[in-house]
């Protein structure tokens, strides 16, 4: 009995894409996850390295709730269910960790990567209101019309890409959209720093950017953004990327969409259970496609910039 019960307390936690081993591979089905306190999130963050990319569309000074009237024109957009979208410009950075950092994990090999094309990026996780507005649904556990919906599967992320995307208004504007690449979800985590996190090396500083260590997901938008006005880039919830988990390429790569085939699909950015060494900006998570948790979620890409 013992022995079944401590299987079953894996398989919840797993389940979380926050089973703490060096590649952080959940595995599928849940309908909960037991918290896990968060290492040291406390306020006062630390001055981050800045290495900024090169690009035509120039980066942009971290923005509160509110504060629209500051954002230079187009930097920012609407789209027809209510979402805002940042303009992440296209550029140069190193993608995963060096050696040296600290709590860094398998399969973070560092190499340049370069992003060729400007895109729109939600500014925030996608929410449970505007997932309702498109699948006529909602399968979050914990309730809330601005929480980022979760429990949602690669595929059921994948769906509501679509769908948006077939809306008469953003198919009349020729909007597609779909769900970041791993390394474009990391670049615009980054925001032009070379640092464990989007806001330098201190962990102490995770708790003014990102909800993590607690018990359930909180309205997007509450913390401080990134340096290009992106929210809940760390913790909040795990976010689907495009790529099938695999091994970084050697060298360099160019607009990388990572391994051709998998059995895992990446997840980004820890939740809200999640340790502080699970929300650094190269931290990678693998969940089986039709994975469901309530502590996963995603946001959207916009491929067009027209």
């Amino acid at each position: 009995m013992r022995v079944l019960v401590g299987l079953l307390l894996i398989a919840i936690t797993g389940c979380g894409g926050e089973d703490n081993s060096p590649d952080d591979v959940a595995t599928p089905s849940s309908s909960s996850v037991t918290p896990v306190k968060a290492e040291n999130a406390e306020a006062g963050a630390a001055k981050p390295q800045v290495a900024e990319p090169k690009g035509s569309v120039p980066s942009t000074k971290p923005v509160s709730s509110g504060s629209e009237p500051n954002v230079p024109a187009g930097m920012e957009v609407t789209n027809s269910i209510g979402m805002k979208l940042r303009l992440i410009p296209a550029g140069e950075f190193m993608m995963g960790s060096p050696a040296t950092e600290s709590d860094r994990a398998d399969r973070e090999t560092r190499h340049p990567v370069s992003i060729t094309k400007p895109f729109y990026l939600g500014v925030t996780e996608v929410t449970q209101e505007q997932y309702q507005k498109v699948m006529g649904k909602n399968p979050s556990q914990f309730k809330g019309p601005q929480n980022p919906v979760e429990k949602v599967s690669w595929t059921d992320a994948v769906e509501f890409c679509r769908k948006l995307s077939a809306m008469p208004a953003e198919k009349t504007a020729g909007h597609v959209y779909r769900l970041p690449t791993e390394a474009e979800w990391e670049y615009a985590c980054r925001a032009g720093t070379a640092t464990a996190y989007g806001f330098g090396d201190d962990r102490s500083g995770l708790g003014v950017y990102g909800w993590v260590g607690g018990e359930s997901t909180h309205p997007v938008g509450g913390k401080k953004p990134n340096a290009w006005g992106l929210y809940d880039m760390h913790g909040n919830v795990w976010e689907w990327c495009q790529d099938w988990y695999g091994d970084y390429p050697s060298g360099s790569a160019t607009d990388p969409t990572g391994a051709t085939s998998g059995s895992h699909r990446v997840s980004r950015g820890g939740s809200w259970i999640s340790i502080a060494r699970s929300c650094r900006s190269a931290r990678r998570n693998g969940s089986t496609p039709e994975v469901r948790s309530n502590g996963l979620g995603f946001r959207v890409l916009r491929s067009s910039i027209k």
